[in-house]
């Protein structure tokens, strides 16, 4: 196994993956294939999700941080704790998941939109790769107030 066959997998890059729900095997997976980093913006949500992932994830000896975005409820402060929780993972190896790799798709494309100089043309195509044909208003109003927040200069 490894982690790209996680729910939804995306790879950013050689030291970012993007991700629905692992399973605990696939945790270890992470651990095994070098990620340092998991960050976890899915409340916990049993059947679905382990039962102490963050117990798990610590014992591997990754950093773990973990930020329950409500679905219905995306807000500021939770932005905030996502780019406190990137800032913190520096270049380590890092995994960020959620339920689907919905909520990872909308926050990491904000971020790289707010921090790593991606337009909004490119961090609305990352996200497309998962939210194609989706209808969710709450989250597309999140989304395009955050990018408007964060609009480059002189960039429409």
């Amino acid at each position: 196994m490894s982690t790209e066959e996680i729910f939804n997998f995306v790879k950013v890059d050689d030291r970012l993956g993007t991700a629905g729900q692992p399973t605990e095997d696939q945790l270890r997976d992470a651990a095994a294939e070098g990620y340092a980093t998991i960050i976890n913006l899915a409340p916990v949500n049993p059947p679905y999700t382990p039962p102490d992932e963050a117990g798990l994830v610590r014992t591997l000896g990754l950093a773990y941080h973990y930020i329950p975005v409500q679905w219905n409820n995306p807000t500021d402060g939770d932005f905030a704790a996502f780019e406190q929780a990137m800032r913190a993972a520096g270049d380590s190896k890092t995994l960020i998941h959620c339920a689907a790799n919905f909520r990872v798709t909308a926050f990491y494309s904000l971020y790289a939109h707010k921090h790593l100089g991606w337009t909004a043309a490119q961090a609305e195509a990352f996200r497309a790769r998962i939210w194609a044909g989706s209808d969710y208003p709450v989250w597309e109003a999140f989304v395009a107030r955050k990018l408007a927040e964060g609009r480059e200069p002189g960039e429409s």
